[in-house]
C-alpha cells in the first residue's frame, strides 16, 4: 500500500490584509524570549518581502530570507 501525500496549500503572505501567495520565508527569532535554535517564519509575497524583513531587522530579530 502506498500513502498519498495530502495536497499542500500555498503559503499566504503574513502582511496585514494581504491575501497574495507567498514567495519568501522571512525567518526570525526574538532572542529575549526564544531559545537560539528556535526559528519563527513569516510568509511574504514579493510586494511585502522588504517591509516585513525590514520591520524585523530594525529590531534585531531577522535571521534570513529564503525563497520558497
Amino acid at each position: 500500500m502506498s500513502e498519498q501525500a495530502e495536497p499542500v496549500e500555498p503559503a499566504i503572505c503574513s502582511a496585514k490584509g494581504c491575501r497574495a501567495a507567498a514567495s519568501y520565508a522571512v525567518i526570525w527569532n526574538n532572542p529575549r524570549i526564544h531559545a537560539p535554535e528556535r526559528e519563527k517564519v513569516w510568509a511574504a509575497c514579493e510586494e511585502h518581502r522588504q517591509s516585513l524583513a525590514g520591520f524585523l531587522d530594525v529590531r534585531g530579530f531577522l535571521r534570513r530570507v529564503e525563497r520558497l
